[in-house]
């Protein structure tokens, strides 16, 4: 699949990227993409949610009234989970959300998702370029002229460029990732992704070495 390769000012540089097919045209799994980023979001979870329950709370042990005769419910002691201020019934504790994902599970979700970005053709391809300085004002005008201000975007370097990063760090709805840190929901979440030149080879690379580790497995 050829795709056109513009400059930062979204001109034509008169030159194409081929896009390979198994990886940007692929039958899409949906249920991969589920999974992949259910993982994601649960890894994004601390777990360290806590509440008390009857035997942690500070209060007197005291039995409240007697057992039986009173005409109301029996109770043991103040912390009881039925009183105000009392232990919390099955309250959450401390936890790990986080669960594992084969491989090549993950690399079909990832290539499912690049898959819907190119059928909505939400696929730019860019020119390698730098930013001496980083500068928040460079960016902006870089995305004003791929006319992608205010649209939620993910560009895709290369390596990690310092200047791009810090030049695009507060601009909201934008993120600028190296190539092999792409993920499957950041995919998704974004309206259109921007990928470098030096990128597509980097993709290639990284889901070619992934076949392979996963076929030796």
């Amino acid at each position: 699949m050829q795709v056109e390769v513009i400059n930062r000012d979204g001109q034509s540089t008169g030159r194409n990227v081929e896009l390979p097919e198994d990886i940007f045209q692929i039958e899409p799994n949906d249920h991969a993409i589920y999974l992949d980023v259910k993982q994601y979001l649960a890894n994004q979870r601390q777990g360290t949610h806590k509440a008390k329950e009857r035997a942690e709370i500070v209060g007197s042990t005291k039995k409240l009234k007697r057992q039986k005769g009173t005409g109301t419910a029996r109770a043991g002691s103040i912390k009881s989970p039925i009183f105000r201020g009392g232990g919390r019934i099955f309250g959450p504790r401390p936890r790990n959300y986080s669960f594992k994902l084969n491989k090549k599970l993950k690399s079909l979700a990832r290539k499912s998702a690049l898959t819907y970005k190119v059928k909505d053709e939400a696929i730019k391809i860019i020119e390698d370029f730098t930013i001496d300085v980083p500068r928040t004002k460079d960016y902006l005008s870089f995305l004003e002229g791929l006319s992608l201000n205010g649209k939620k975007t993910i560009f895709l370097t290369s390596d990690y460029d310092k200047n791009l990063y810090l030049s695009s760090r507060n601009v909201q709805n934008t993120k600028v990732l190296p190539a092999n840190q792409l993920n499957t929901y950041e995919i998704l979440h974004a309206d259109n992704l921007l990928i470098t030149e030096k990128s597509v080879d980097v993709l290639k690379s990284l889901f070619a070495k992934e076949k392979v580790i996963a076929e030796t497995e």
